[in-house]
């Protein structure tokens, strides 16, 4: 029962139904590939590795960086996996870049408590899209897609 009342909700409720579904499907997808692939291997689809992307976007793609980024954490918050800043920020690449719209994947990494923490996060134009701006981390590597 409690399967068929989210579907409901999520029928009527929901504004964004494709891009949600995608939002699923990517995360679960970036997730196995992160849980069962080579980071070199993977770091190939990331986009072009040392470079950002430009500091400018339009006023449409902000709009719609703004529905990925709400939509990427919608549903990551509710996989039953688990969907931390990684799988978040590639599921995001994956969707800007599907409309054509440049961003940049941040790595980086700070010490907490005397452990190393790694961090990943989105930027489009002079938006964070997800994991927020990356304050306190040293960036590690970027890429541009």
């Amino acid at each position: 029962m409690k399967l068929l009342k989210r579907m409901w909700r999520f029928l009527i409720y929901n504004k964004h139904k494709r891009m949600s579904l995608k939002c699923w499907v990517y995360s679960a997808w970036y997730r196995f590939l992160i849980l069962h692939m080579d980071t070199k291997r993977m770091q190939n689809r990331w986009g072009i590795e040392g470079e950002e992307s430009q500091e400018e976007e339009s006023l449409e793609h902000y709009r719609y960086a703004k529905k990925v980024s709400y939509c990427v954490n919608q549903i990551c918050d509710k996989t039953t996996w688990e969907s931390k800043c990684l799988v978040r920020a590639l599921t995001a690449q994956k969707l800007l870049k599907k409309k054509k719209i440049a961003s940049t994947l941040y790595l980086g990494c700070r010490l907490e408590e005397g452990k190393m923490v790694a961090h990943a996060w989105i930027r489009c134009g002079r938006m964070y899209v997800t994991g927020g701006s990356g304050e306190g981390y040293a960036v590690v590597d970027k890429f541009r897609s």
